[in-house]
């Protein structure tokens, strides 16, 4: 395991593992991929370290990290952190996915602005489920804390959606009952109306959305930061070749062009021909 903070992290959104998520790789990169998705997070993933487990020599997987980085399963960078006592610090990550991306999903990631996650087709929305939510089990089991409000089944269903939105707000199952069945009227001539009105009137606010952490990628060959798309392939374009753009020549310091325009002013001066004075009669 690499220190703590460190080391290797899972990016969101992968699939579940199946026999063939790394075939379209070569053997030795195939083989160190599928090592790498089988260790957990913070784990050491350091050329040095994975020479040490696996039969290859570190240039061998240097040179296997960066063909397994070109096919989008991993890319290299730094990310920002709060510490316990609220300060921030730049760790090194290195993230990987058996999902392989393009660089477009990965310009996302170091955004915080991650895709949702692909469902196989047996989570999918439209998929027929045939067991009971946990909603629906919670209103169905409410007529044992509150005999007054025993429901029935097309009750359950129809308030379930309501108990749903409480759940997808952070709500536990303690908070719900007990917002249901405290203080209740006696007696209750409607279980399913009353349930209706408290679902809808005591719902708590949604949560906030924590904010993405900060994010920024950096070459696999030289270690020099960049934006994503600086970066194809993970790689800047330096290191593959390509022409840099020219870059604007640096701005001078305040105290250099305080003293360049002194040096204009004495010059201005001292040849800016004197005013002839009149001769006094």
């Amino acid at each position: 395991m690499a220190n703590p903070g460190y080391g290797k992290r899972v990016a969101a959104g992968q699939l579940p593992r199946r026999k063939n998520d790394f075939t379209h790789l070569p053997p030795r990169e195939a083989a160190i991929a599928a090592y790498i998705d089988r260790l957990p997070d913070g784990a050491d993933v350091s050329v040095k370290s994975l020479a040490k487990q696996l039969p290859y020599g570190q240039c061998a997987l240097r040179t296997a990290l960066n063909r397994i980085q070109g096919a989008g399963h991993l890319r290299r960078g730094r990310e920002r952190l709060k510490t316990v006592s609220g300060e921030f610090r730049w760790v090194t990550r290195t993230w990987f996915t058996r999902t392989a991306r393009d660089d477009d999903w990965w310009a996302g990631f170091t955004r915080g602005d991650v895709p949702e996650p692909e469902r196989p087709p047996d989570q999918r929305p439209d998929a027929v489920r045939h067991t009971r939510s946990r909603a629906h089990i919670l209103l169905a089991a409410l007529g044992r804390t509150a005999p007054a409000l025993s429901l029935s089944a097309a009750d359950c269903t129809r308030l379930a959606p309501l108990v749903e939105e409480w759940f997808a707000r952070g709500a536990t199952e303690e908070t719900l009952i007990s917002a249901l069945t405290c203080g209740l009227p006696v007696p209750v001539h409607s279980p399913a109306a009353l349930l209706h009105r408290r679902l809808t009137d005591r719902i708590p606010p949604p949560p906030q959305a924590p904010r993405p952490p900060r994010r920024r990628m950096e070459c696999a060959e030289c270690g020099v930061p960049g934006h994503p798309e600086a970066l194809p392939g993970g790689v800047c374009r330096g290191c593959r070749g390509e022409q840099q753009p020219a870059r604007s020549p640096a701005p001078l310091p305040a105290a250099a062009v305080h003293a360049r325009a002194s040096g204009i002013r004495r010059v201005m001066a001292s040849t800016t021909p004197k005013r002839a004075t009149a001769s006094k009669c």
